[in-house]
């Protein structure tokens, strides 16, 4: 199982990648669930990320068939190798698929962007489509991905969802050809079990930060949650030249090799520190 973290800015996802990090995701935790980052600090986020991981980015919930291409074609120029777009406010399927491929063709035509599209657990707040009828629109639209996630931050997604109802949507995404993502207020003990439900990424914010989704990203954190995610952290990465190929379970729904480990500190007394001067600062 692959780990994604979620990072805000340049500073983060330095902590992401030293931590070992699979992939670096760019969003605006104080705005939401899928928040964007201003396009100059994605680039800043690209830059630090220099190539050593696949980068996605957050690009909201769609509104439009043209801002949605505008928002992908923009990041796909900057090398984003996945983009996420949720569809709140939506509770048409065929608009949702009309968005997807309009989404989809603007990753395409700038480079092979691929698109990775988000279900909500609690869809009916949002406002938005039933998880099962988003892997369809994915599979219909041809998306890389799925992800199931929470709209709303506070209640995790395995308050929300049965891990029996969340391990069939994991199912219906792997026989429509797509890889399975999970996030939603996870932390180091549901990650045993999205393993156990065959899901091929974790993605973390708030587990993966000190002082909550909107503190600074935490190497040790990440480390120890890139351990838990089932298998070892590789070495704190250099920027390669070129670009290593994307993690397998990204370019084709392949989990890398899986080992046990001990569960270790999530928080590092260094952390704490930090922390602490940054709120007296």
């Amino acid at each position: 199982m692959q780990l994604l973290i979620s990072v805000a800015g340049p500073v983060d996802a330095r902590a992401a990648l030293r931590g070992g990090a699979d992939v670096i995701d760019a969003k605006d935790p104080r705005h939401g669930a899928l928040a964007p980052v201003p396009l100059h600090r994605l680039a800043a986020i690209r830059a630090a990320v220099a190539g050593a991981r696949p980068l996605s980015a957050a690009l909201g919930d769609a509104v439009s068939d043209e801002a949605l291409a505008g928002a992908v074609a923009a990041a796909a120029r900057l090398g984003v190798a996945f983009v996420k777009v949720g569809f709140a406010g939506v509770r048409s399927e065929a608009r949702a698929r009309r968005l997807a491929v309009a989404a989809q063709r603007a990753g395409t035509d700038e480079g092979g962007t691929r698109l990775v599209l988000v279900a909500y657990a609690d869809w009916r707040r949002a406002e938005s489509l039933a998880p099962r009828r988003v892997v369809a629109v994915a599979a219909d639209a041809g998306a890389a991905g799925v992800l199931l996630d929470t709209a709303t931050k506070g209640v995790p997604l395995f308050t929300i969802e049965s891990p029996a109802s969340v391990a069939r949507w994991v199912a219906a995404a792997h026989a429509a050809g797509l890889f399975a993502a999970l996030a939603g207020g996870l932390s180091g003990p549901e990650f045993a079990r999205a393993r156990a439900l065959g899901a091929d990424v974790v993605g973390v914010r708030g587990a993966a930060c000190v002082g909550g989704r909107t503190g600074p990203v935490s190497r040790a954190r990440v480390a120890a949650l890139r351990a838990l995610a089932g298998a070892a952290s590789p070495p704190p990465p250099s920027p390669p030249s070129p670009p290593p190929p994307l993690p397998r379970v990204l370019a084709g729904r392949r989990v890398l090799p899986e080992c046990d480990v001990e569960q270790p500190e999530i928080v590092g007394r260094d952390d704490e520190v930090l922390h602490a001067a940054r709120e007296r600062a």
